[in-house]
């Protein structure tokens, strides 16, 4: 913490004294904010059963134990040939071989394929001895019991998956930090996986501040508000692949602000604050992380609207974010922030999150250099082109984030944007 300032302003009515008396914010951008969140290592890991793993992380590497398939197949229902038996055969000349037997779905093939034979065999069915590829049903004719013209010659392996060829024995299938698709899930039964190492889904407790806030049950008085942010943070959280603790509403109260934070960090591995982090009389999370033992303020502003008191610290190796009290504030901070952090606890390397989409913006723009804008936009298509109008109102309207499908973000060296410009619309999952 040795570039933090603690500045004692003049004492006034509302303000704290000294030491702690009054901090301004120490602005910091987006990406230093991220290049401070690489230091947050992932969490432990657990063994779980594959049917468990859908969106899991891999904390190892995957190695296949076998050979996948492990026989040959055909691909098409027809018959097992000896490629060079069939070099030649057209409609009027066709490549006539004596029919040799069958082989049936799930047995293993007794026969021995010689020069001028042919096997009947189904999709997925193991090829036989001496054969190296399949003739489709669609170019052969059969004269009689014993004997199938073919109209079309095949190359060989043409029709067949080889030994391996999807995936090869000790080959790596998937890499450590992948999350598991319902396909991955497909690959690793085929290959008898049936329980994988994973990380931990971390916990992250959420800490809700304020003596207007509520909770969500209650009918809120004048002066009130629900605790709308504790609920969405929490919804995000589990889709991003955490597991919310709900730690409930702490009221402006610095020792009642203290013993929730000390609890939650005990008891997770992360700690999220709604409010208490902007400049003011009586926001404590500042004073309270850094009273904390092992905490360090990594950064206390951003340059971003909306959400610039936003806080990240980190208590021992536990990463804490003060997001601000506006729920639409809160929330783009989580979209822009807290999502990579989860990325970066969960160990998940590979977000395969869908990419920005390209749009027209619909309208005029203002904004101010030095910091980034992050504006909600809906989306709709007109003249064959996709446009994105911005979702106007304050920070302390939630509606307008529902009414949105995205947000653009406007470069800091801008002053705004116009009409028709190009513009990158990263969506809502």
């Amino acid at each position: 913490m040795s570039d933090r300032r603690v500045v004692c302003a003049p004492r006034r009515k509302g303000w704290r004294s000294c030491p702690m008396a009054h901090e301004f914010l120490r602005v910091k951008s987006r990406e230093q904010v991220l290049k401070e969140m690489e230091g947050f290592s992932p969490v432990g890991e657990e063994e779980v059963g594959l049917l468990e793993a859908r969106d899991r992380v891999l904390s190892r590497p995957l190695v296949s134990p076998e050979d996948l398939p492990p026989f040959p197949r055909a691909t098409m229902d027809g018959f097992a040939v000896r490629a060079q038996d069939t070099f030649g055969a057209t409609q009027g000349l066709p490549s006539l071989l004596r029919v040799a037997g069958e082989v049936r779905m799930g047995e293993i093939p007794e026969i021995f394929l010689r020069p001028g034979e042919a096997v009947r065999i189904s999709t997925g069915g193991m090829l036989p001895e001496g054969a190296n590829a399949v003739v489709m049903v669609e170019y052969t004719q059969g004269l009689d019991e014993g004997t199938v013209e073919v109209y079309r010659p095949v190359a060989p392996n043409e029709n067949v998956v080889r030994v391996g060829e999807d995936v090869a024995s000790g080959e790596e299938i998937l890499p450590a930090g992948w999350s598991l698709r319902p396909q991955d899930m497909g690959l690793l039964a085929g290959l008898g996986l049936g329980s994988l190492w994973v990380h931990r889904r971390p916990l992250v407790a959420i800490v809700s501040t304020g003596d207007e806030v509520v909770p969500v049950c209650e009918t809120p008085g004048l002066g009130q508000i629900r605790d709308l942010n504790g609920v969405a943070l929490a919804a995000l959280v589990e889709r991003e692949g955490g597991i919310p603790l709900r730690m409930g509403i702490v009221p402006d109260q610095k020792e009642r602000l203290e013993e929730a934070c000390r609890e939650a960090i005990e008891r997770s591995d992360c700690l999220l604050l709604s409010g208490g982090g902007a400049v003011g009389a009586r926001d404590y999370a500042l004073e309270v992380l850094g009273s904390l033992q092992g905490a360090e303020i990594l950064a206390h502003g951003l340059a971003v609207r909306p959400g610039k008191p936003t806080l990240l610290a980190r208590v021992g190796s536990r990463p804490v974010v003060g997001l601000p009290g506006h729920p639409v504030s809160a929330l783009v901070i989580f979209h822009i922030l807290v999502r990579p952090l989860l990325d970066a606890l969960c160990g998940r390397r590979y977000p395969r999150r869908p990419p920005p989409l390209r749009a027209r913006l619909a309208r005029n723009i203002v904004s101010a250099q030095g910091r980034e804008d992050y504006v909600r936009v809906s989306l709709h298509e007109e003249g064959g082109e996709l446009w994105a109008r911005p979702v106007l109102g304050s920070s302390g309207l939630i509606r307008t984030l529902v009414q949105a499908d995205g947000l653009i973000r406007i470069d800091p060296r801008f002053e705004g944007l116009y009409r028709g410009d190009w513009v990158e619309v990263e969506p809502f999952p």
